[in-house]
């Protein structure tokens, strides 16, 4: 997989493949920036399009091809 940029992961659309309460596509709304300038970006929230349910989850989650693909399938 790609490596993800922080400023094209804001406002990305990515999906669930073990999806929870209906809750399959999401957009990124916010970058976590880490504390340190230079440091990957540890976190992300992403928003439910169904739910519109708001979670945090770590960046390196995304990166995980088993739980999450970049794009809506």
């Amino acid at each position: 997989m790609n490596p993800l940029h922080p400023k094209k992961l804001l406002l990305s659309k990515w999906t669930a493949l073990a999806p929870a309460n209906q809750e399959k596509h999401f957009i990124v709304i916010k970058v976590i920036e880490p504390e340190q300038p230079g440091e990957a970006v540890e976190w992300v929230e992403l928003d439910a399009v169904h739910s519109r349910q708001t979670r945090r989850i770590a960046c390196k989650t995304l990166r995980d091809e088993t739980q999450w693909r970049q794009g809506w399938l």
